[in-house]
């Protein structure tokens, strides 16, 4: 059932829905204390720290999203596009919108994907891996910098031009041996301004392949309520616990 789990949402949300399910790796590196950006400004703990203050009032986020998978074998490209509404109590709801629209709901430890197309809903229970699956469905939003050094060894890239936004580049290296069996590393941009990711790109283990994230028009702290984050498909949907 993870690995099911697992295909299943790199397949189905993109992939910040990762399900890397399995014990995280919960020893702490150490973490360089002194990495200079090109004009020597910021170090890691400094953008952390900056992280951090910005996670303390994170309560929600909507925005738009960009999800483009690139397969390096036949070098493939594809795009799909639509929403991403995100709550701190552990709902989230993507809304793909094109070219096949499906939605994705998480809600506490219940997961659900929904394809209009053939009216069909797959559930799965997060149950004890909840707390792992968080570390990368809320990468980012509201995550506390003792968490994302729990999980990774964090490098310091660069800064960069996104948007017409100054970003942070960091780099994660997941120090689980199974996670990196699947995902070797994740670039993340993070804005200066709001402290919240731009775009996330998850490289994938021995292919050459990777699937980014692209973040546009985010708000921060609108009011979503529990209407947004329910199981609003018709009542004749064929529901399915797949099993792996």
């Amino acid at each position: 059932m993870r690995q099911e789990i697992f295909r299943s949402r790199l397949r189905l949300k993109g992939r910040i829905l990762l399900l890397a399910l399995g014990a995280l790796c919960c020893s702490v590196g150490e973490l360089p204390t002194l990495l200079a950006q090109t004009n020597g400004r910021w170090t890691i703990e400094g953008v952390l720290g900056m992280m951090d203050k910005s996670a303390q009032d994170f309560h929600t986020l909507t925005a738009d999203i960009e999800h483009v998978k690139y397969t390096a074998v036949v070098k493939d490209t594809s795009t799909e596009t639509g929403h991403i509404f995100v709550r701190r109590d552990a709902k989230m709801r993507i809304e793909i919108t094109k070219p096949d629209p499906r939605t994705i709901l998480r809600t506490g430890d219940s997961l659900f994907l929904y394809n209009p197309k053939i009216n069909r809903v797959e559930e799965y229970d997060l149950g004890k891996n909840r707390a792992m699956v968080d570390q990368y469905v809320l990468l980012g939003f509201g995550t506390k910098s003792d968490n994302i050094k729990k999980s990774y060894l964090v490098s310091f890239v660069g800064e960069e031009e996104l948007d017409h936004k100054k970003t942070v580049v960091l780099e994660l290296t997941p120090k689980s041996e199974q996670i990196r069996d699947q995902i070797i590393k994740i670039q993340m941009w993070v804005d200066e301004a709001s402290w919240l990711p731009v775009q996330q790109k998850f490289f994938e283990a021995g292919s050459g392949d990777y699937f980014l994230f692209h973040y546009t028009n985010a708000m921060k702290n609108l009011n979503l309520g529990d209407v947004k984050f329910k199981q609003d498909w018709p009542k004749s949907v064929t529901r399915v616990k797949p099993r792996g």
